[in-house]
């Protein structure tokens, strides 16, 4: 599920925006993979799926349900790394602090029978866009440095 919000028009070339992400792990669907489209304009964007949330739902059982995270590794192997343990009487919920996660990704339900939601957002960034604030960024630096005036050493002062 995703619903849209602060995305240019389509063809615009500095689209950018935000999607609200979320997925239910059960025992009838124990895996989702977030993945995106690649080809075409999505050459020209990176995509960052930051999660913010992980809780149990309306019918969980009293057992421990872990979640964990597929991914790759800098080396391209396959990762897979828990991120929450959750159990309905002493942690139904957990924060997740917009853990940032690099698509395609797999979440797993690797034990209990859930429901556990996941949710957070899906952000969508031209690059163009990122160059632009390092122009930005750089100018100012540049400017700054211009601006300083070097420091004279003092005069001292003859006692009397």
């Amino acid at each position: 599920m995703e619903l849209g919000s602060g995305c240019c028009g389509a063809g615009s070339p500095l689209c950018s925006g935000t999607f609200t992400f979320g997925c239910e792990l059960s025992s009838s669907t124990r895996s989702y993979t977030f993945k995106v489209e690649e080809g075409g304009e999505g050459e020209d964007f990176d995509h960052v799926l930051a999660l913010s949330m992980v809780c149990l739902s309306v019918g969980a059982k009293d057992e421990c349900n872990v979640v964990e995270v597929v991914g790759r590794d800098h080396k391209n192997q396959e990762i897979a790394v828990p991120v929450a343990n959750l159990k309905l009487s002493c942690q139904p919920s957990l924060n997740l602090d917009n853990f940032q996660l690099q698509p395609p990704v797999t979440f797993r339900l690797r034990s209990g029978s859930g429901p556990v939601h996941l949710t957070g957002r899906h952000q969508i960034i031209h690059r163009g866009d990122l160059s632009s604030d390092d122009d930005d960024f750089s100018e100012e630096e540049e400017s700054e440095e211009e601006e300083i005036v070097p420091i004279k050493p003092a005069k001292k002062q003859q006692r009397l």
